[in-house]
């Protein structure tokens, strides 16, 4: 059975979706299910607040790149994990949908981006265990 592939997007793909991608590829099994990143209007770069955070728990985000989300990234993908991108946020077909209302963490100070970080890493925790693509 092939892996189960979770999409997250956000609007900039630069902060929340690019961490919860990389808690989900840290704590998932890779022959159960892989998560990638992916925005409406992604940025140039994940923003620097978010690999400063990130780096606190070793998980380095410097290369990590926003991508576009489009139907090809979305084919196939089983689960859409949206983060506050509204309207703009893709319909994919059959896949399950759930919006994480998490507040964008650009531009904010350090706590709060840690705030965020966290939120995300139990939401994206329980969601691991939920499915079972625990190792």
């Amino acid at each position: 059975m092939p892996a189960s592939k979770v999409i997250f997007a956000c609007r900039h793909s630069a902060g929340r979706s690019q961490m919860a991608t990389a808690f989900f590829n840290q704590l998932a099994d890779p022959a159960r299910a892989r998560a990638q990143a992916a925005g409406t209007t992604p940025a140039e770069r994940v923003h620097p607040e978010v690999v400063e955070v990130m780096r606190e728990v070793d998980l380095d985000l410097s290369g990590a790149r926003p991508q576009l989300l489009t139907a090809q990234l979305a084919a196939g993908a089983g689960h859409l994990v949206t983060m506050g991108c509204g309207e703009e946020c893709p319909y994919i077909p059959g896949a399950k949908v759930q919006d994480w209302a998490l507040d964008d963490p650009k531009g904010q100070p350090l706590e709060r981006v840690r705030e965020v970080r966290d939120e995300i890493r139990r939401r994206v925790t329980a969601f691991v265990k939920q499915n079972g693509w625990t190792p």
